[in-house]
């Protein structure tokens, strides 16, 4: 796993040693914060179910100004603190050992331009969290990212591929925003081997937990 845009673009990112983490697949990570460059200059990040936190990293490479990142589970906070440690981000970034939804819940709003939500796939925690950012408005910006059988409010913008789904919602009455978009991805495991043929390190990623 690597940054793929701006300043840290090609440097590898610690990936925790836990096969229920499912970090963001690269090129939708990279069609989401292409997306979303026109929001990212000088923009206070949020992301939620941080995992690796390279979403959050990825929008400091490409121009946010800082980056809170919640998690709790033990090995993706290790990864996490050896990712910024690594990018020289620690006084751009803060870490967070927190419940998702209360961190959430507790926030005020306009407290963050932009925040990323990716929790387990298919979990009622997505739902909670939509639901607070509609009712607490504590970013101009949520992206979430979902199974596509997951259904959700009906968002801004939409980038799928294969099962995974992004949803970018936007507030109303923010900075003029862009065209409504609606983009597909092809599925690169889809052309992949069967899993005969497919070496264990190449299955597509467990979609339990980001």
């Amino acid at each position: 796993m690597r940054i793929i845009g701006g300043k840290f673009a090609g440097r590898d990112l610690t990936s925790p040693g836990d096969r229920r983490v499912r970090p963001t697949a690269e090129h939708m990570r990279a069609a989401l914060l292409d997306l979303l460059q026109p929001d990212l200059a000088g923009a206070r990040v949020l992301d939620l179910f941080a995992g690796t936190g390279a979403l959050g990293l990825e929008a400091i490479s490409r121009g946010s100004k800082s980056a809170d990142f919640v998690e709790w589970r033990p090995a993706s906070l290790h990864a996490l603190k050896a990712n910024i440690a690594a990018l020289k981000l620690r006084e751009q970034t803060r870490i967070f050992k927190h419940d998702a939804i209360h961190f959430a819940g507790a926030l005020t709003e306009d407290r963050y331009d932009l925040a990323f939500c990716d929790p387990p796939y298919e979990s009622k925690q997505l739902d909670w969290i939509i639901r607070l950012w509609h009712e607490r408005r504590f970013s101009r910006i949520l992206a979430v990212e979902h199974a596509v059988t997951h259904e959700i409010p009906p968002g801004h913008s939409t980038i799928t591929s294969g099962p995974s789904r992004l949803t970018i919602y936007r507030r109303a009455g923010a900075p003029v925003a862009p065209a409504p978009r609606t983009v597909s991805l092809a599925d690169p495991w889809a052309a992949a081997p069967g899993p005969a043929s497919r070496p264990p390190a190449a299955r597509r990623p467990s979609s339990r937990k980001r």
